[in-house]
């Protein structure tokens, strides 16, 4: 499966969480591709609340969310989120902008905190890099 959130905006989400840690590229792309099947989880969840209620239209609220943030405030770009909602929901479902911008900034927080982790387990192991093998430690405690 191909990774469809830039490397670029992941890597700027650990470097606001990492301090004065560097960031290797395989952290980014670690983490990118676990908000990727994160997003595509939840899309799964909003696209089923919104057959129970008789649409075709995935809205913001199917995630979840009581108030939709300014895009312009995300990290996250969302075209890229767009393409997150739908690889695991077939083409039938239409998703609305709001509901675009609700799954970036859950998808943004969930990213905080995992990159927020990684640094605590590189600064752990005594490194000065945060690493892919500090993502995948991190789920592997704690999801």
């Amino acid at each position: 499966m191909s990774v469809e959130l830039p490397f670029a905006p992941v890597d700027s989400i650990i470097r606001r969480n990492a301090g004065n840690l560097r960031v290797s590229a395989d952290a980014a792309e670690e983490l990118a591709l676990r908000i990727q099947n994160h997003g595509a989880d939840l899309a799964q969840g909003a696209a089923r609340r919104a057959t129970t209620d008789g649409r075709k239209t995935i809205m913001a609220e199917d995630f979840d969310v009581e108030r939709v943030i300014d895009a312009n405030d995300l990290e996250l770009p969302v075209a890229p989120v767009d393409r997150i909602a739908r690889l695991r929901i077939d083409d039938r479902y239409r998703v609305s902008m709001d509901a675009r911008v609700a799954l970036a900034d859950i998808l943004e927080d969930y990213a905080d905190n995992v990159a927020t982790s990684a640094a605590i387990l590189a600064r752990h192991a005594d490194r000065r890099t945060v690493k892919a093998e500090d993502v995948e430690t991190y789920f592997e405690l704690f999801e």
